[in-house]
């Protein structure tokens, strides 16, 4: 009989679990507290508790309680997936804001935020200037009469579109990328990464240069903003001095702006009410998980915590390979360490000492992408070996260290194989722009870049020579 998976949450990393269980032979059942999909769905089910079963040091079951139209339903399962992410309780710090309770306006968290009409012919303020916070506000900006956006930190603002039209994450996000960047030290990758955003767009003049240059911050995707900045359609301001009835007071100056409509863009903080503290304790921001993922104290290795981590890169992957991964340990396939080496790794990740290379992850929930997908490839016996694809299949194993690291890599082998991995790897720059080139051109060759290669050709030539003379 297949072993039943509780899930909790079906967003991105819940799909992804299901998906993982069914490759794995188990049964999945999925609880949503929402009526619609981000996931066996139990739509509009709260899950009001997930508890050990009296036996759990045999079975590792657990008791899964649940409220669906008013009604409490219970149900044992050999296993659980908490997949509710670290989006899930908007973060409100009215209090860091003296005069609020006195705002005769609207204000509201950026969760509640559905459509720009609500702002038309407005005075909007926007405190925050993450993804939402930006986007929010220069969506605002096309109606509203004058639009803030108030940062406490400053950012980096980035193009989605890189050099020569490539997207960022294809050309940023690559093997040969992140072994440069882990292979520098600190100060040298902030300083080049630094130059490199403020070639696109000189974070200082605008007023947006991040405070702290040292710990990696959130990068804000947004291409719009510089150009609505500089139109006068949105104002960057430092952080609130105070809020009266109708206008606020923004640090540095004694000028008040009348403001109508305040949105707080100030993130979100998460909490599993249906887990007892002695399960999963969440502390400073993040919990005592192994590998972001397993509690270390457990007599059975049956819960696992799926897309509590804030990657570098896409989340869809990372949470996929989570959910590859802990559904083996939930399966017994794969058996995790003892727990005292377990504790050890999580107590030396808590203590956020830099490595004085790379990009310093020094926030709760922050990783670097290809490193932390690899590990958990390897426990799968997934990730790929380019040293014996190098052998085996050169022009893959180039591919996939100079090109855009892609989650058809982590299907090239191990449990989960695709056969059409491989074929996706070599042509995912023709589907990239297969759809916008609309035109066929004819394009006649430059006789300067003939002659050019013919000159690089012909120089190489002499450079081999020379070293087998």
């Amino acid at each position: 009989m297949a072993k039943r998976v509780a899930i909790v949450g079906a967003g991105v990393s819940g799909l992804a679990s299901i998906k993982c269980c069914l490759e794995e032979g188990l049964e999945p059942t999925c609880f949503e507290r929402s009526d619609d999909l981000g996931g066996l769905w139990r739509f509009t089910t709260k899950v009001c508790s997930v508890t050990k079963c009296s036996d759990f040091a045999v079975s590792g079951q657990w008791e899964v309680v649940t409220m669906h139209e008013e009604k409490q339903e219970s149900a044992i399962f050999d296993a659980v997936m908490v997949c509710t992410g670290f989006l899930t309780n908007p973060y409100l710090p009215l209090d860091s804001f003296p005069g609020i309770n006195a705002f005769k306006g609207q204000y509201f968290h950026s969760r509640q935020y559905k459509h720009p009409d609500i702002f038309k012919d407005k005075r909007v303020l926007v405190i925050g200037m993450g993804n939402s916070g930006t986007d929010i506000a220069v969506e605002a900006s096309h109606l509203a009469e004058k639009v803030f956006l108030s940062t406490t930190g400053g950012g980096w603002v980035i193009s989605r579109i890189f050099d020569s039209g490539y997207p960022w994450d294809m050309v940023f996000m690559t093997r040969f990328q992140n072994m440069l960047r882990n292979s520098l030290p600190t100060p040298i990758v902030t300083w080049l990464m630094a130059r490199k955003i403020n070639n696109w767009l000189n974070h200082a003049n605008y007023s947006l240069i991040p405070e702290d240059r040292t710990q990696l911050k959130e990068f804000v995707l947004n291409d719009e903003l510089p150009g609505r900045i500089i139109t006068g359609k949105v104002f960057i301001r430092p952080s609130i001095k105070e809020v009266k009835e109708n206008s606020v007071i923004f640090n540095n100056t004694s000028k008040e702006e009348p403001i109508d409509i305040i949105v707080f863009a100030t993130g979100y903080t998460f909490a599993f009410p249906f887990l007892d503290e002695s399960v999963v304790k969440v502390e400073d921001g993040q919990a005592s998980l192994y590998k972001y993922i397993f509690p270390a104290h457990l007599q059975k290795p049956t819960l696992a915590i799926i897309g509590l981590i804030k990657p570098l890169g896409s989340m869809i992957p990372t949470g996929e390979t989570q959910a590859r991964w802990a559904v083996r340990v939930l399966k017994g396939v794969n058996k995790l360490p003892p727990p005292s080496v377990m504790m050890e790794e999580i107590n030396a990740r808590k203590e956020n000492k830099p490595s004085w290379f790379g990009l310093c992850y020094c926030k709760a929930l922050q990783s670097d992408y290809i490193t932390y997908i690899d590990e958990l490839l390897t426990y799968i016996n997934a990730k790929p070996n380019l040293f014996s694809m190098l052998l085996m299949d050169p022009h893959l194993a180039l591919t996939i260290f100079f090109g855009p690291c892609s989650p058809y890599q982590f299907r090239l082998t191990g449990p989960g194989k695709w056969e059409g991995a491989r074929n996706a790897i070599m042509t995912q720059w023709d589907r990239t722009f297969k759809v916008i080139k609309a035109r066929v051109l004819q394009e006649s060759p430059s006789p300067f870049e003939s002659f050019l290669k013919l000159f690089s050709f012909l120089a190489l030539l002499v450079a081999i020579f020379l070293i087998f003379l």
